[in-house]
């Protein structure tokens, strides 16, 4: 049997963990899917007339699936950096969920849907409440008013620090730059 020399192992990597949060519909299981270097790992269910009544459709009436649990994926940012993002679900029937996901985490992405931007304060509040460092992104659905990050900021009465981005979720490298932003964000935090 061959002895390991320590010099030649590969170094291992920090493991960083990144919420995806938001409102139902938002495009947060879309964000993962685009950006992870894996298949992503996705609870999405076909929706049933068990949750007409329950979840609110409006904005998003062609919606046929949700997601029961949580999304998962990886993203290598370095040989030292890896960062797992877990998609949190939207409807707030599963929002006891979240306090079990945030542990241990890095920071997030709120990801807000301009159609229904109500539907993403719980995140915001949830986030400001624990002190989890995060940064709202701005998904640009086709055919939805185009809003600028100051008024999406003005709207969810964020603080300046916060950084809001707008991004096509169904893009990696738009979804990689929302990433990079929260990284950094996170790093200035800890700098500071």
């Amino acid at each position: 049997m061959a002895s390991r020399d320590s010099d030649t192992q590969a170094p291992v990597p920090s493991a960083l963990k990144i919420l995806v949060a938001g409102g139902f519909g938002a495009g947060k299981t879309t964000l993962v899917g685009s950006v992870s270097e894996i298949a992503p790992l996705s609870t999405e269910e076909v929706m049933t007339e068990a949750s007409y009544g329950v979840d609110d459709l409006s904005g998003v009436e062609a919606k046929s699936t949700t997601t029961v649990a949580l999304d998962f994926g990886r993203i290598t940012i370095s040989e030292s950096l890896v960062l797992y993002l877990f998609g949190t679900p939207g409807q707030e029937r599963f929002w006891f969920m979240w306090e079990e996901l945030s542990e241990g985490a890095l920071g997030a992405i709120v990801l807000a849907d301009t159609r229904r931007l109500e539907t993403c304060f719980a995140s915001v509040d949830f986030f400001e409440r624990r002190g989890v460092p995060f940064v709202v992104a701005v998904n640009c659905f086709e055919g939805a008013h185009l809003y600028q990050p100051d008024e999406v900021r003005e709207a969810l009465s964020l603080d300046p620090s916060i950084p809001v981005v707008l991004t096509d979720a169904r893009t990696r490298e738009s979804s990689k730059e929302v990433l990079l932003t929260l990284v950094n964000r996170v790093a200035e935090q800890m700098a500071a």
